[in-house]
């Protein structure tokens, strides 16, 4: 899986032939490593008023004798955040590949900010790289069909640094598990339908610390995730569209200190089911698997890395929810892997179901755990994307919340570029799932759209909770289980265009920043 590394380069004395242009990401006109730049910069602004307000291209003295500048505006308002250069150097790839650069340099040189300012930008390097990577990635069918040389022709990008403070190995690390969960998600429902998915993840993990086991049998998968088997119901008659739970586990070398447990919603094709996706709300729907493959892409930077102390298990649920005779429909009471007894209340409220199974699987691993905590990842609810826009939504149980584990999350965000919201799980969500009768435990949804539903995004937390078993590990029980849900509905694709957005990769980068 090749993609542009990064390499860091402390001196630019000897690069002026191994690089082919030099990118300057700044809020100045300055540069630290090549202080003529400014002059040249601000000549040329004399006849072009467009200089330090859109990336400007020149000849210049510098590593490739070319000068890419890339503005990224104002710094020192409260709302300005590393986002800034991150996006600014996703919105330059395309230039870059325009311009014919296939080897940049890149350095970001922040000028005029106070001390705190300066605090929020410290991961500005890596931010701008990992923009760039954002911005250069090409979906896995066009590298495949065509010449991957042409359709991803930049290697590497150095990245100048004179102190020599950025972690290239771990960087390139992250970009990998990035670069696997934006294959995972953003690949089309056919070449990347249950088995296909699976076999993605089986050979990603070849030869590596990752053990990865899939369960294929339909009989199994029947008897031990039984409310995963009934939204794959409809898909089992077609034999590519089968489903497939994949289970890694990384074990570190030496003592464990800490667990976690990571459940991904992998709908690899979400028609809705019975209640079916209508009006042309099915297209894009391709990347609801976009939780499994935040996990997968979070599995591979953890590979890599190797760390210490740290063990990690997750299941995946790679399913199609397809529609057919064979579908699950509303008023079904199907009892969960917990032996709680679930009414379905809406058949497009299906990722929950599969991460119920999922985690009632993960709760029994917890249990004998050391330090564990569980997390959720899935594109659940359009409330999530609605309520706050591009920002990972996270829904904490009480154990959860006093370890603090969301505002641990939020605080790396805010210094990587994938920042998240914290939501609570509060009485009137599992009001809202409770049983209306004697011959079911809990309710999976209403029967109405998320976006139009009161406290949509939090709610199906309250269900996971239940309907996994969860709720028998509440603060105030013997053995207390945090638990953070993580919706990336709004996060994991960019601009929200379910249909036509690259995958971002999201939450890899926030996860491997606070955990690794």
């Amino acid at each position: 899986m090749p993609f542009p590394k990064a390499v860091l380069e402390t001196n630019t004395s000897q690069l002026s032939t191994t690089y082919d242009a030099y990118v300057l990401i700044s809020n100045s006109l300055s540069s630290l490593h090549y202080p003529h730049i400014q002059t040249i910069l601000e000549q040329h602004q004399s006849i072009d008023e467009r200089v330090g307000i859109t990336p400007t291209l020149l000849a210049a003295d510098v590593a490739g004798k070319r000068l890419l500048q890339v503005p990224v505006g104002q710094l020192t308002r409260d709302y300005d955040d590393v986002r800034r250069i991150f996006d600014a150097a996703r919105h330059t790839a395309q230039l870059i590949l325009d311009s014919g650069i296939r080897k940049p340099l890149l350095e970001v040189n922040l000028a005029g900010l106070t001390a705190n300012q300066a605090a929020q930008f410290e991961n500005a390097i890596e931010a701008a790289y990992l923009g760039l990577c954002q911005g250069l990635w090409q979906p896995l069918e066009a590298r495949q069909a065509l010449d991957e040389d042409v359709i991803e022709p930049i290697h590497c990008v150095g990245l100048i640094e004179s102190k020599g403070n950025v972690d290239v190995q771990r960087l390139n690390a992250l970009e990998a598990g990035k670069r696997l969960a934006r294959d995972l998600c953003g690949t089309e429902p056919e070449r990347m339908a249950p088995p296909g998915f699976a076999d993605y993840c089986v050979d990603a993990f070849k030869g590596s610390n990752v053990s990865v086991n899939v369960i294929t049998d339909d009989a199994q998968i029947r008897h031990e995730y039984p409310l995963l088997h009934a939204v794959a119901r409809a898909s089992i008659e077609v034999k590519r569209h089968r489903p497939r739970i994949i289970r890694m586990v990384y074990e570190p070398v030496g003592e464990v200190t800490k667990t976690l447990l990571f459940a991904g919603k992998g709908i690899t094709f979400d028609t809705g089911g019975a209640d079916l996706k209508v009006n042309g709300h099915m297209a894009g729907m391709s990347r609801d698997k976009g939780g499994a493959a935040g996990v997968a892409g979070f599995m591979k930077t953890l590979s890599l890395l190797a760390p210490k102390g740290i063990k990690v298990i997750a299941e995946l649920g790679a399913v199609r929810n397809s529609i057919g005779a064979d579908a699950f429909i509303p008023d079904e009471i199907i009892t969960s892997h917990a032996g709680i007894r679930v009414r379905v209340g809406n058949t497009d409220a299906e990722g929950r179901m599969l991460l119920a199974d999922l985690l009632s699987h993960l709760r029994e691993d917890a249990v004998n755990a050391i330090n564990p905590e569980l997390f959720s990842f899935a594109t659940l609810t359009g409330h999530a994307a609605i309520a706050f826009g591009p920002y990972t939504a996270l829904v904490e149980n009480k154990p959860a919340r006093d370890q603090g584990i969301a505002q641990k999350l939020f605080a790396h965000g805010e210094l990587c570029a994938d920042q998240v919201e914290q939501s609570l799980s509060r009485r009137e969500d599992f009001d809202f799932v409770k049983p209306r009768t004697k011959a079911d435990d809990v309710i999976s949804s209403n029967n109405g759209p998320s976006v139009t539903t009161m406290r949509g995004h939090q709610f199906p937390m309250a269900f996971l909770t239940i309907a996994s078993g969860l709720d028998k590990h509440e603060a105030n029980s013997e053995l207390p289980l945090p638990f953070t849900h993580v919706d990336i509905a709004g996060s994991g694709i960019e601009d929200l265009d379910w249909q036509h957005g690259k995958p971002t990769g999201s939450p890899v980068n926030v996860f491997v920043n606070t955990y690794l």
